[in-house]
């Protein structure tokens, strides 16, 4: 056992089943649509609809000219978006045509942000050229831009039922963008690592960024009050490369706020929200770095990864809050 006492749970492949494949090639983002479906994408330039349930795809979406960055769904809707690293963000419909029903062209690098406000009335775009983008999704006309230098995104994400869109970047910071003007609302006290990655809470009052590093150096998730304070609450170490992706848990799957991280070395780790103990550990083995976590439905996590497709994840309450890989596709 570990010195410091964590779990640590290693599955054999042989043990999961083996759906049909989402994508051919590495995939790069995975978000939940809905309680059986997720959108996906990666190195394939193909959007997906599986339904993760039944193991099987729904839809293939294709339209991109290179890898797929990022995904945003809008919530309780059959819509979402997908980034590329064409510089363009389509909008797509599950049950629409194969075409995007519509498409966002005004970046000049990477698009490595994306975010949806609550109404889905607007989109927030960012990318490699430190420009954030906000456009108007009915018109497809770019409303404002945005310029902050060596601002290199990594990752957007929309406050629920406020005007407000957090922010990760390369130059170490985590921004809280007004979208009213997109102007800075607020910049938290800079990290010693490149951010990867943000997600907020569902009520809106914490958020969650995610370090670059390797050798256990960096490698940690910060949990932040988005409150009047906005002051660090607790830090989450225990990865030992970069860590890629973060969730808030829902409550249903622990007696106490639980979190959970994705990380390049190949572990999927839950931790306690409020004292950052980490309960349990998971290793992929033989999936390669883990590249995006989204929550299935409340005893489910879905991983992307870079070698083995995307992970069904469930949550086991044999010996205390554990999880298990049942499946990959």
């Amino acid at each position: 056992s570990r010195p410091d006492g964590i779990l640590e749970e290693r599955i054999q492949t042989k043990v999961c089943q083996e759906y049909s494949p989402a994508h051919v090639d590495t995939v790069s983002v995975v978000a939940a649509l809905s309680p059986d479906l997720c959108i996906s994408g990666g190195k394939d330039k193909t959007v997906v609809a599986y339904n993760w349930k039944t193991g099987n795809v729904v839809r293939t979406f294709k339209g991109h000219e290179r890898e797929i960055t990022k995904i945003a769904c809008v919530c309780r809707s059959s819509q979402f978006f997908s980034a590329s690293r064409d510089r363009t963000v389509m909008m797509w419909d599950l049950h629409g045509p194969s075409q995007p029903r519509q498409q966002f062209s005004g970046h000049a690098m990477v698009v490595t942000g994306l975010a949806v406000s609550p109404d889905s009335s607007q989109l927030c775009t960012g990318s490699r050229d430190n420009t954030l983008l906000l456009w108007d999704v009915g018109t497809g006309q770019c409303a404002e831009r945005v310029s902050v230098s060596r601002n290199l995104v990594t990752h957007l994400c929309w406050v629920p039922r406020e005007p407000y869109v957090l922010q990760t970047s390369e130059d170490k910071t985590i921004r809280l963008w007004d979208s009213r003007g997109l102007r800075v609302a607020h910049v938290f006290p800079t990290k010693q690592h490149i951010q990867t990655y943000c997600e907020v809470s569902e009520d809106g009052q914490k958020c969650i960024s995610c370090s670059s590093g390797s050798g256990g150096e960096g490698c940690e998730a910060t949990l932040w009050d988005l409150r009047q304070t906005r002051n660090r609450i607790c830090e989450y170490k225990g990865h030992f490369q970069t860590v890629a992706s973060c969730v808030f848990l829902p409550r249903a799957l622990a007696l106490m706020p639980t979190l959970a991280t994705s990380s390049h070395d190949c572990k999927v780790k839950v931790w306690n929200q409020d004292t950052g103990a980490c309960l349990f550990t998971l290793s992929l083995d033989g999936s390669g770095p883990l590249t995006s976590l989204a929550v299935g439905d409340t005893v489910s996590l879905l991983c992307a990864s870079f070698s083995r497709g995307i992970h069904l994840l469930r949550a086991d309450y044999g010996q205390g809050l554990a999880l298990r890989e049942v499946a990959a596709f």
